[in-house]
């Protein structure tokens, strides 16, 4: 396996829609590797593909963070791949608290989010799954999915909180 380099903002791409994944083949198979090697190297609880660079529709994410007790027998390093994921319904609403992402470095933000959520996806198999999340669950698959979709979690806080964080950013790359 490899770890793979993780796009940064405000690379063009990450804003970017993704593409279906027509086919699960060894490429896709590979990939799903690397990416959950990489998102746990990072440390992470979830990554994207557009965040590695590869503009389709598929996500890593642990299905454990945020359990206070691990279950017995559970694997540390446990990701769980979806595959062309949606979400197809929501309700409620949470603050996910300083929520922060691989992507954009040393900044988190609190953000709007649905409380509970229900996605479809493929699995490694291209078997279809239809499954429910709440809290953190709820909150990592949004995230990730947004940037399915070209959304970073700065495009959900405030014009100023973003603009802060973009004044921020160029200063760092103008001193690089």
């Amino acid at each position: 396996m490899a770890l793979l380099e993780i796009v940064k903002y405000p690379a063009p791409s990450l804003s970017q829609p993704s593409v279906p994944v027509e086919e699960i083949d060894d490429e896709i198979k590979t990939l799903i590797e690397n990416m959950g090697e990489t998102m746990f190297d990072a440390p992470g609880v979830g990554l994207a593909a557009p965040q590695v660079g590869v503009n389709k529709r598929l996500i890593v994410y642990n299905p454990n963070a945020g359990d206070d007790e691990p279950k017995e027998n559970e694997k540390e390093k446990e990701f769980r791949p979806l595959i062309n994921p949606e979400i197809i319904s929501a309700s409620g609403s949470v603050v996910s608290e300083k929520e922060a992402c691989l992507s954009v470095p040393d900044y988190s933000a609190n953000v709007k989010r649905y409380k509970q959520i229900t996605v479809k996806a493929l699995n490694i198999d291209g078997k279809k799954l239809e499954f429910d999340a709440e809290g953190i669950q709820a909150v990592i698959l949004q995230h990730e999915i947004d940037h399915l979709d070209g959304i970073l979690f700065i495009d959900r806080i405030s014009s100023l909180k973003k603009a802060l964080y973009k004044k921020k950013i160029k200063k760092r790359l103008r001193n690089n």
